[in-house]
Parts: C-alpha cells; structure tokens; sequence
C-alpha cells in the first residue's frame, strides 16, 4: 500500500517540482491549494491542470480570504516591487503575507491527520527565497515538532513529517530536478503581478529569480514574458 501525502501545490515551480518529486518516491497524492486573496490567482487554473496531469488522488481548493487582513502586496492595493536586484531581496519584502506558511502549514496537518497521511511536502527554499522567514529550515523544524505534540496521531505514536527536498537548492538546482523527473514548467504560473492573459510580467521578485534560475541551470524558460 502506498504512503499518502499532502503535498502543498500553488501550481508554481517549486511546488510543482515537489508533487513531481513526491510521485517519483511512489507516494499517493493529496494535493492541496489555498486561495488565499492572491491577486496572481492565475496559479490557481495551473494548479488544476498540472494535478490533473499528475493524476493525484485528490486535489482540494481551499477558499480563505486572507486579504480580508492586508498587509501584504499580494492580497492588498500595495504596489509590487518590481526590477529589484537579488541584493535587495535580503530583505523581507512587502510581497510577505502574514504566517502564510504556518497558515498553510496548518491546513495541511489537519488534511493529513484526517487522511491519515504522515507526510507533507512543502517547496520552501531558504536560498532563493526572497527573505521570507517562513521558509527557513528552523520554522520547518520547529512546525513538525508541533504537528507532533497537537494532534491525535502525533501523541499515539506516529510522526508526522514535514518534506522540504528544495529547501538547500538553488533555483537553477531546482529546475534541473524538475526537468529530470520530466516536469513541463511552460504549464506553471510563478509571477506576482501577471498580464491579463495570465505570461508573467518579468520584473517582480518571482520573475527574476525564476529567470535567473533558467539562466543558471542553461536552460530555456517555456513562459512568454514579452508584451
């Protein structure tokens, strides 16, 4: 019998590569999107493609408005930084939303507890990260030490894992991985601030490190990022 998974899929790169990483290690697929108030909400029509292609068990849209607290540019009238060197990604940008992946995270343990699933996989990246603190190694570590101490199957005696197979990669290290499970990046969605025809725009923080990290991996983008 397989071992089942919630695998955390926004539809983009990283989370692609991950369910992709998750069917190779012969795991049942959960596959999990949160709608979350994004504004890019075109990952939303990829993420139903890419699982479908991927055949998951099951894939779950979840509706929770977190633009409804702001504060962030993704779900708030805050502009997008655009054209920013990775230098200046160091710093934790506007594009932060509050505990998203301890909000995503969270929903994630209960799926899984109620599927009896003992694995999540997440596409956090502590490299290529744009200073986001929820990617970090030890906000991972410090999560799965608490999805064991609150939940009926962590206290009887099962673990719980929390997956993090990208997060020592770079994004050009991350692609090549991708490609080599055969991973098809022209039908993911990375950008913040999409055209209205959904091809990225090329200059926010998501464009650049995903152009940079073709470049590095000397391979060729599949998305349109012209006018």
């Amino acid at each position: 019998m397989k071992k089942r998974a919630v695998i955390l899929f926004s539809g983009g790169l990283d989370s692609t590569t991950c369910l992709a990483l998750a069917k190779k290690n012969n795991y049942e697929l959960f596959a999990l999107t949160i709608n979350y108030g994004q504004r890019h909400n075109f990952e939303l029509k990829a993420s139903k493609i890419i699982a479908n292609l991927y055949k998951v068990k099951k894939h779950s849209i979840l509706n929770i408005n977190l633009a409804k607290f702001g504060g962030s540019a993704l779900t708030d009238d805050i502009e997008i930084p655009k054209n920013r060197s990775e230098n200046e990604m160091s710093n934790i940008p506007v594009t932060y939303v509050p505990a998203r992946n301890t909000v995503f995270l969270s929903l994630a343990l209960a799926w899984a507890e109620s599927l009896k699933a003992y694995n999540i996989f997440i596409g956090v990246n502590s490299l290529d990260y744009s200073g986001y603190p929820d990617c970090r190694p030890e906000f991972i570590k410090s999560f799965e030490k608490t999805a064991n101490l609150a939940t009926k199957i962590g206290v009887e005696g099962e673990k719980i894992s929390i997956h993090t197979p990208l997060i020592n990669l770079t994004k050009g290290e991350i692609i090549q991985l991708g490609l080599s499970l055969g991973v098809n990046y022209g039908l993911t969605s990375t950008c913040y601030d999409p055209k209205t025809n959904g091809n990225p725009c090329g200059s926010c923080d998501a464009c650049i490190l995903r152009i940079n990290g073709f470049n590095s991996a000397s391979e060729k983008d599949p998305l349109d990022y012209s006018n």
